[in-house]
């Protein structure tokens, strides 16, 4: 029960990673545009194809188990700043918008725990490197 419990925890969790990759992937120019309102203008196509990378790379790791941990470290290296960034609920008057934005913000650091959960533990049993790692391979 534990394996599955732990495959179905990366995929959910991969599945957050590759959606927002294929979001920006399909939205360029609305995502320029929202990068502009945070005041971020340098070399805005270098960290826009950058964050589809590490988005769908991390997500793939995680997903098929192969180097999770550094899957994760990816994720963690996009996913910390945009969150700082996008969510800076500090900078807002109390009200709608900052209720909103710090749960926001809570949000992304409990997927923030979940990235150094799997960095901590790994991937269990039910992952590409080890199925491959227990595959008897015959000479042919």
């Amino acid at each position: 029960m534990k394996n599955l419990t732990d495959l179905l925890g990366r995929m959910l969790l991969s599945f957050i990673f590759l959606y927002e990759a294929y979001d920006i992937a399909s939205y360029v120019h609305h995502t320029k545009g929202v990068m502009m309102q945070y005041g971020i203008v340098w070399r805005q196509e270098l960290l826009i194809y950058g964050a589809i990378t590490f988005l769908s790379v991390g997500g793939l790791m995680i997903l098929s188990g192969y180097r999770a941990k550094l899957g994760a470290f990816l994720l963690l290296l996009y996913w910390l700043p945009v969150t700082v960034i996008v969510h800076a609920f500090w900078k807002h008057p109390p009200g709608d918008t900052y209720r909103w934005e710090a749960m926001k913000f809570m949000q992304n650091i409990a997927i923030a725990g979940g990235l150094l959960m799997v960095m901590a533990n790994g991937t269990g049993a039910w992952a590409i490197k080890r199925i491959f790692a227990t595959a008897r391979v015959r000479g042919v």
